[in-house]
């Protein structure tokens, strides 16, 4: 990987794209009564993901980007989840049948910090408002710090088969810096208890980009998470918005690694897990040869939406809960962020969508050409221009950021298909950037490239 490119690229603050158009250009315009339209006008034969945020926690981890918040009364956790329900009941009505579903994602916050009898009512709930395949992936966010073994059992008897752990770094000098101590024991023993109860699936996330992390603490910790054998990673970058999320006040800015610094630990842990034969999945997943992401990415068959890569073929996520993003084939939609008014409109019978974005026909080709960018490091612009009636050479002459890129070597031209050089892949959001219509790059709410 070259360093010179990490250096020149590296500090512009560019979108994930889990979704384009990207969440800061949804409007208010897009309200209830759209939703609505949108889930009864969705096709006979759809079916869909679920994804369901929860957004409390007990204590406050530094780096976080997340909707969340503290608390100490169990009690505002039950009552949420009960507003969980009745939201997912509500949403059902408004589709007017029980449509499929083929995954479930909690995400958080801290979903296991619901009581085990409420989160077991919580997927009764979705399997009697939706038809829940028996295939279907039920996936867990989870905090080892905090998992019960009740809340182990409630999983298990609620048919989780995945559960993604965040372990970010065992350094315990990182650990303070961001206020998130979990020792190596702890990590353990959470997922020798979800294999005794069948949950395989296991995920780890890491990050690199923290406040006194080097590369040597980041390769440690890469081998301490193998000798756990997850099948799948996760590894991002810290992004540091203190002006956006204020509890990131707390971490010593003087602390963090530069640019260079982040690009030299992004490689070390790439390197060191696909030493250890794990297959890289775009921007910054990881995943054994015959896990089900790897195929899809040998497939080209890999997608991409809110949590980041997945194996999910499906157009419509509906999203429940306080600031939950949902993604229908008309556009996006997201509820209140504020927990008591995403409550509230509940409470009244109304859908709770505070903003969204309906799509365009350009939006859909480029959002079809930032997918694979992001899946494959590749995209054949003369295919995907074809199926949505456009011409490649008119997408080429309106991605003015992609001429540097090539000039740099970064992307190869042959042709109307585009590739990202093997050598420039941690970029890769730079050049999907190049296909991005609705970039401010005075906003600087997102993470940096590298």
């Amino acid at each position: 990987m070259r360093t010179d490119l990490a250096a020149s690229y590296g500090e512009e603050r560019l979108p994930r794209y889990t979704s384009y158009p990207t969440a800061p250009h949804f409007s208010p315009a897009i309200g209830p009564d759209t939703y609505a339209e949108w889930l009864a006008g969705l096709p006979a034969g759809a079916s869909a993901s679920l994804y369901l945020h929860v957004p409390f926690c007990r204590e406050m981890c530094w780096y976080c980007g997340c909707h969340t918040q503290i608390v100490r009364r169990d009690g505002l956790i039950a009552a949420y989840q009960r507003t969980l329900r009745s939201e997912i009941a509500q949403v059902s009505e408004t589709i007017g049948r029980r449509i499929k579903v083929e995954h479930i994602h909690f995400g958080g916050g801290t979903p296991t910090i619901m009581a085990p009898e409420a989160f077991a009512e919580l997927m009764a709930a979705m399997r009697h408002s939706f038809f829940v395949l028996p295939s279907a992936e039920i996936a867990v966010e989870i905090d080892p710090r905090t998992l019960t073994s009740e809340m182990v059992e409630a999983m298990r008897l609620s048919g989780v088969n995945r559960a993604s752990l965040g372990v970010q770094s065992f350094d315990p000098v990182v650990q303070r810096a961001i206020n998130r101590v979990q020792s190596y024991e702890q990590t353990a023993s959470v997922v020798d208890r979800l294999h005794g109860a069948g949950i395989n699936g296991i995920n780890f996330d890491l990050i690199y980009g923290l406040p006194h992390q080097t590369v040597a603490s980041c390769l440690d910790t890469v081998r301490r998470s193998l000798e756990l054998g997850p099948d799948r990673f996760s590894v991002f970058g810290y992004a540091h918005v203190p002006d956006f999320k204020k509890h990131q006040r707390m971490i010593n800015e003087a602390a963090l690694p530069d640019g260079l610094a982040r690009h030299d630990q992004a490689c070390a842990i790439a390197n060191a897990l696909k030493e250890a034969g794990y297959v890289q999945i775009g921007l910054d997943h990881f995943a054994r040869p015959d896990d089900a992401m790897a195929v899809a990415f040998e497939e080209r068959t890999l997608r991409r939406n809110f949590q980041g890569y997945t194996t999910d073929k499906g157009e419509v996520l509906l999203g429940f809960g306080a600031s939950a993003i949902g993604h229908l084939p008309q556009g996006y939609v997201q509820n209140q962020v504020q927990i008591g008014a995403y409550a509230q409109s509940i409470a009244v019978g109304r859908l709770a969508t505070a903003k969204g974005y309906g799509l365009t026909d350009d939006d859909r080709l480029r959002a079809d050409i930032i997918e694979r960018i992001m899946c494959e490091f590749s995209a054949d612009l003369g295919d995907i221009c074809a199926r949505h009636g456009a011409e490649p050479e008119a997408m080429l002459q309106s991605a003015a950021r992609l001429k540097p890129l090539i000039s740099d070597g970064i992307v190869r031209l042959d042709g109307d298909r585009l590739a990202v050089a093997s050598d420039s892949r941690f970029l890769v959001r730079s050049v999907a950037a190049a296909f991005d219509a609705h970039l401010d790059p005075a906003k600087q709410l997102h993470s940096r490239a590298v």
